[in-house]
């Protein structure tokens, strides 16, 4: 909670020190390490991804042990600051929906092409309205609801923020590895197979439970029977999850014509075919708002509920 309100009042920037740390060391491994040798890659994900994570929680079990707990609070929300957060991506929204409430439709597509770097061409406002809802959401799970969910599973058995950070250089090793370095390098494509499955696999659990979010804070039945019947419509397994029960929990069609992907980057594909629902308007902008937070209070209720439990007992 602290960690959220510390991000909604003073946000980081885009070109923080933290992300271009990361960025470098992400690269660093693959130019030191990638040999295109399956058994390589598997040597390159661990470094780059559990050799931070090993010193975030030697860190933490010095800080606790060494100068008391308070501090390992202090560092906890430190690492939280920096990996989880709604103003790492909600300014994308917020300046879509603005250009779209003063019906400045070209000034909206503009920013969607900038935010995902796709060809957006003359879609109509409706489809504008879908693809912001369709990102965001995602962008939600995986800055947010991904984050919390591997930090309270992992800290709760005593590993303190070790969560956070392997679902977040997890994530961010799979995105950066699908595009060129600086000096116009690639990562081998064992290497990219080889995080795209990792990333699969960190990324199940904690998509079926901000899905299941969802369906709780909204219309259970209709996000339940979207997660039943059209999640398999997307592409992506996890993502589809997500948003099929989305669509079902404000009542919204989602999936459909993908967007092109400019330069070299793979497609900015979320659907093949649209669940049902009505079509997105302005009006969907503020239930997905409601529907997320809700979330996070939820999660969060529950989250004091169980450290109370145990603290009692």
């Amino acid at each position: 909670m602290l960690a959220l309100v510390l991000e909604q009042a003073r946000p980081l920037k885009t070109d923080n020190l933290v992300f271009s740390s990361i960025d470098r060391w992400i690269h660093w491994t693959v130019r030191t390490l990638d040999a295109g040798a399956r058994s390589q890659a598997w040597i390159t994900w661990g470094v780059t991804v559990l050799g931070p994570a090993m010193l975030v929680m030697l860190v933490h079990w010095l800080l606790t042990w060494g100068l008391g707990w308070w501090v390992a609070v202090l560092w906890n929300i430190a690492l939280l600051y920096a990996t989880l957060g709604f103003r790492q991506f909600s300014h994308h929204f917020t300046g879509i929906r603005e250009a779209l409430d003063s019906g400045d439709e070209d000034k909206a597509r503009e920013l969607l092409a900038q935010w995902q770097q796709v060809q957006v061409g003359q879609i109509p406002r409706s489809e504008i309205v879908r693809h912001v809802i369709e990102y965001s959401v995602i962008a939600a799970h995986r800055h947010v609801f991904g984050v919390f969910f591997w930090y309270a599973a992992l800290s709760i058995i005593g590993l303190g923020p070790v969560g956070a950070v392997i679902y977040r250089l997890t994530e961010m090793a799979q995105r950066h590895w699908r595009e060129p370095a600086a000096d116009g390098s690639w990562a081998s494509e064992v290497l990219r197979s080889v995080s795209v499955r990792a990333w699969q696999a960190m990324d199940w659990l904690p998509s079926r439970m901000t899905a299941l979010g969802f369906a709780i804070v909204g219309s259970f039945e209709d996000a339940m029977d979207g997660w039943r019947n059209h999640a398999q419509n997307f592409p992506q397994d996890n993502d589809g999850v997500i948003l099929a029960a989305t669509a079902g929990a404000i009542n919204i069609r989602l999936g459909g014509a993908a967007l092109a992907a400019t330069d070299e980057e793979e497609p900015k594909e979320l659907g093949s075919s649209s669940t049902p629902g009505r079509v997105a308007s302005l009006a969907h902008f503020a239930q997905v708002v409601g529907l997320v937070w809700r979330t996070v209070i939820m999660w969060l209720l529950l989250l004091a509920l169980l450290t109370m439990a145990n603290l009692v007992g």
